[in-house]
Parts: structure tokens; C-alpha cells; sequence
């Protein structure tokens, strides 16, 4: 049984499904978006809801297990990344417990995160998924989503190994929109969604800023950012 560790806390999950064939090379995190953890945790298991996600990561660092890796959850939705829409069947999907923008957002406590780098290294190890594929699901789905936001650590994941961020400062470079959206779509990013596009980029890499609007610094990070992808 993938993803099996004697210390997670076993919570199944009706929500699943088999996956279609092809590789599982997406990681992608969430938040939770609900009051806490045991809403979180009876929604994902509602048969009615017909939601889930392979794991879940409490604010403490408790992990509970939700699907068998080797099922499709259903945690992505309607989402897109470098021409595929399945994203489901070719992802590995976490849950992390945040109230989201809805009930009070906030940070990711360290233990939170330290349970994350260490689940997301072992589900690494295990299938082929590069450091680009390492996603939020705001960045599949920008229209629809914007977890988990703009206060997720995205540098001290890439600083143990996990996903991508652009080493040193980032020149900034003339705010031409077809080369911007020329970037994005080669990191994997569907054009046709708009600025809800460049606002998911900059909320990923920029989150000081996320205005949807492109600029000399997000030109920059766009580039610097597809350069690091395959």
C-alpha cells in the first residue's frame, strides 16, 4: 500500500477512483478552506461531498491519510497544467489544515511544514515528478482557486528539495505581455484564464504583490521561472 507510515493516522475515504492510465508527476497542495481540521477531515469523507485528497496535514503536524496513492483522489477540480486536464489521475494531492481567505487565513505554523517537507520528500522518492510539477492548486486552477495563498513558504520548500524558486535576485525585464504570456504557458500555466494567470504566478512567486497586472518584476520572475522548468 503506497504512502503507508506507521505514523499516520488512517481516515478513508469513500471519495476515489481509479486512475487513468499515464504517469503521476504532479504534486499539488491545497488548503483546506474550513474551520478546522475535523470539518475538513468529515467533508473529505462525506460520500455527498465528493471531495478528498490523498493526505491531510493538521496545524500540530499530524498527518492522516485520506486515499491509497494508488487511486485518483478527487482534489483538483476543473484544472489544467502543460496541456493535461486530469489532473487528479496524475497527481499525489495534501490537504493542508488553514481556514483559507474565507475564515481567517494565516500562516503555516513550522511543524505544519515540517511534516509537509517530510511527506512530500517520501511521495518524491516515489514517483517521478519534477521540481516544476510541484504546484498549488491556485496555480491549476486560477480562476477558481487561490490556495494555499500567498502567505505558503514556497522558498523553504524549494530550499529542501521540493519545487522550484529562482536562486538570487531576479533582473527585471521589459513588461512585454506575449513574451510574459509566452513564460507562463511554457511553465505550464493556461493562457486562456486570463490575469487570473499572472495573479496565481505572482501569488506563487510574488506574493508581496498578486494584481494580476504584468510589470518589469513579474516579466523578470516569468522568465526566470520557465528557465528552471524542463
Amino acid at each position: 500500500m503506497k504512502g503507508h507510515r506507521s505514523d499516520m493516522i488512517e481516515r478513508p475515504s469513500p471519495n476515489h477512483g481509479p486512475r487513468t492510465p499515464g504517469p503521476v508527476d504532479i504534486l499539488l497542495l491545497h488548503y483546506t478552506g474550513m474551520v478546522d481540521a475535523g470539518q475538513a477531515l468529515a467533508r473529505m469523507c462525506d460520500p455527498a461531498a465528493e471531495v478528498s485528497a490523498h493526505y491531510m496535514i493538521d496545524e500540530d503536524g499530524t498527518v492522516c491519510r485520506l486515499v491509497d496513492e494508488d487511486r485518483r483522489a478527487w482534489h483538483a477540480g476543473d484544472s489544467y497544467w502543460a496541456g493535461e486536464t486530469d489532473i487528479n489521475s496524475r497527481s499525489v494531492g495534501i490537504e493542508l489544515v488553514n481556514p483559507g481567505h474565507e475564515f481567517g487565513y494565516r500562516p503555516f505554523p513550522d511543524a505544519q511544514m515540517e511534516a509537509l517537507i517530510a511527506l512530500a520528500g517520501d511521495i518524491l522518492a516515489r514517483y517521478p515528478i519534477p521540481p516544476w510539477r510541484v504546484l498549488g492548486h491556485s496555480d491549476v486552477a486560477p480562476a477558481r482557486k487561490q490556495d494555499p495563498g500567498e502567505l505558503f513558504d514556497w522558498p523553504r520548500l524549494a530550499a529542501a528539495g521540493i519545487g522550484v524558486w529562482p536562486a538570487g535576485p531576479v533582473a527585471d525585464a521589459a513588461a512585454d505581455a506575449e513574451a510574459v504570456a509566452r513564460d507562463l504557458a511554457a511553465i505550464g500555466y493556461r493562457m486562456a484564464d486570463g490575469a487570473a494567470v499572472v495573479a496565481a504566478f505572482q501569488r506563487h512567486f510574488r506574493p508581496a504583490r498578486f494584481d494580476g497586472r504584468i510589470d518589469a518584476e513579474t516579466a523578470g520572475l516569468a522568465a526566470a521561472v520557465a528557465a528552471l522548468t524542463g
